[in-house]
């Protein structure tokens, strides 16, 4: 009983140090406000974010001393509410392709490793033609003729993010079905897929968390910017992009309008960028070292 406990304390012992890295421990911090604030929208955000009043139309940021703390949008909106709700669908979309990027990228580049011959061809050969399309310009496409919703938008990004999970995990598992436990495994009468389930995927896992967040952050990048083209989710669902978009009239007089969205894009890019590139330093302490030197 004792050595187990101790176990548990030891592994309890070496998650907490690894919040004590500076990027992870900023990174993490930044990305569960933003959870938080995403999920229990309803309760923080002090007003409807749809909720209209003229009357109220274009006020500066109040602060602490009124109850529109960063202002109002020319329809009177408040902003703070608008970026609060904004955030949840930053956050669904980039969670969301991040995922199903993972799985299907993961998936095939294994695949594609591990049986090689003429599944790796095919398989590639997929990959060089998804990789030609530029990829802003081919969710556009996919958006204008599917329509616009949440469901069609994270399925245009996901169309080309897992391509790079895919090149990845192909390389890596040409390199793991070599090795001593799969041949093992092999020996003992594995089929192909339980050595992939049990003994490749697994190996893939570590360096597939570094990616993910950084096609979670590339996908709010995205989901932004086409948001405020006007091709992302409906205009009546409030998201960072759409409000740049409705700020460009009034740039030069409302300063408050295009500024605010902008640091949450920024701040929440920024980081999930921390956590990766903290991950990625955990993960591999040999580049870490190369780094520093």
């Amino acid at each position: 009983m004792s050595k187990m406990t101790g176990v548990t304390y030891s592994s309890f012992g070496k998650q907490l140090q690894l919040f004590k890295q500076p990027k992870i421990f900023v990174g993490t911090l930044i990305i569960a406000v933003l959870l938080v604030g995403g999920l229990f929208a309803p309760l923080i955000a002090p007003f409807d974010p749809n909720k209209q009043n003229l009357d109220l139309a274009m006020l500066a940021p109040q602060w602490l001393s009124g109850p529109h703390v960063l202002g109002t949008d020319p329809l009177g909106r408040d902003v703070l509410s608008r970026l609060i709700y904004g955030a949840r669908v930053s956050l669904i979309i980039g969670i969301a392709v991040a995922l199903l990027s993972g799985f299907i990228g993961v998936t095939l580049g294994s695949v594609s490793g591990y049986f090689s011959g003429r599944t790796d061809l095919i398989i590639q050969k997929i990959v060089e033609v998804m990789w030609a399309f530029p990829p802003l310009l081919f969710a556009i496409a996919v958006i204008a003729f599917l329509g616009q919703s949440l469901v069609v938008l994270i399925a245009a990004l996901v169309l080309q993010r897992w391509i790079p999970y895919c090149r990845v995990a192909r390389a890596q598992a040409l390199s793991l079905r070599a090795r001593d436990f799969v041949e093992a495994a092999r020996a003992l009468g594995a089929t192909d897929g339980r050595i992939l389930v049990h003994h490749i995927v697994p190996n893939l896992i570590p360096t597939s968390l570094v990616i993910g967040t950084f096609a979670m952050a590339a996908a709010i990048i995205s989901e932004a910017s086409l948001s405020f083209l006007g091709l992302g989710v409906p205009r009546s669902i409030p998201t960072w992009g759409s409000m740049l978009s409705d700020a460009r009239a009034h740039i030069s007089t409302s300063w408050w309008l295009p500024v605010f969205p902008g640091l949450f894009i920024l701040v929440t890019v920024l980081g999930i960028n921390l956590l990766g590139d903290g991950l990625r330093d955990h993960l591999d302490p040999k580049l870490s070292r190369a780094g520093n030197h």
